[in-house]
């Protein structure tokens, strides 16, 4: 049994030292800095103050879109991402499958950069309003918007919502449809009592992929926005480096932190309960 379990700590060190240096550590650093206060010439200088904490207002307009865009931006992918998942998995023969889930993951072969730049003719003057004012429908503003960051955030993190849900969906026991079908439940039914709880653990999965990356996504609010739309982590770079108040912004990032750990933890737990309390629901 000792020499077992010395197997086991040999083969989980390398993954434990990894997790260490680069998640641990960098975390423990961010939380001393954020005690922290700015040097005269920037960077940081030890002390332990709450002044940075209590300064957080002064970035409210970024946490609030993040805390709004986040979440909305995560559920349209949920709304789209489920029944293309669904059509995949269980309406799609398997001949057109393979060819329907690499046209989902093309745009993953371009950089994101290239596409947001595409994003950005279209929404522009001479893309998308452009043609409504052709058509009469009037010339609106859709570049440097909430709406033009919630359309890159939809377009570039639906894959990661599709997958999830689709590998829920596509292993599925089809023998519990018959089932429900053949003791007469109607489709409706058997989607709701059924495919839906069944699938949550992709869902759930999917969620959490898409949430966390957004809430720390810098680049589509930077380019779509157009510096009108700020998120967190187009805060944060502010912070860091153009300002270099690495105390303000590693209290920024510790609140950053708690707000996506007190969310995560509130979502699992909703989901589990509404899953019925299974557990392969949590991605723990």
């Amino acid at each position: 049994m000792q020499r077992r379990d010395l197997k086991t700590w040999l083969f989980l060190a390398p993954a434990g030292a990894w997790f260490l240096c680069m998640l641990v550590l960098p975390l423990i650093v961010v939380f001393v800095f954020s005690f922290g206060e700015r040097g005269a010439a920037g960077g940081y200088v030890p002390a332990f103050t709450f002044d940075n904490f209590l300064n957080l207002g002064a970035r409210w307009a970024a946490f609030k879109n993040t805390l709004i865009l986040a979440p909305l931006g995560t559920l349209i992918c949920l709304l789209i991402a489920y029944p293309l998942a669904y059509f995949l998995a269980l309406r799609t023969s398997p001949r057109w499958r393979t060819v329907l889930l690499i046209l989902v993951i093309v745009p993953f072969w371009t950089s994101i950069l290239i596409r947001s730049y595409a994003w950005i003719y279209l929404l522009g003057g001479q893309g998308i309003p452009s043609l409504l004012n052709a058509l009469g429908l009037g010339n609106p503003r859709l570049i440097n918007t909430p709406f033009a960051v919630l359309v890159g955030i939809v377009y570039g993190y639906l894959p990661l919502m599709v997958f999830p849900i689709y590998v829920a969906l596509e292993r599925l026991d089809k023998r519990l449809l018959e089932a429900s079908s053949d003791l007469g439940s109607p489709p409706w039914r058997s989607f709701l009592q059924v495919t839906l709880p069944l699938s949550m653990p992709g869902v759930a999965t999917g969620c959490m992929l898409v949430f966390i990356l957004l809430m720390g996504e810098f680049l589509i609010p930077a380019m779509l926005g157009g510096g009108k739309v700020f998120f967190i982590g187009n805060a944060l770079v502010d912070l860091f480096l153009q300002s270099r108040n690495w105390a303000f912004g590693s209290a920024v990032a510790v609140a950053l932190v708690l707000v996506m750990l007190v969310t995560v933890a509130a979502y699992l737990h909703f989901t589990r309960r509404w899953a019925g309390g299974r557990d392969d629901v949590s991605l723990m």
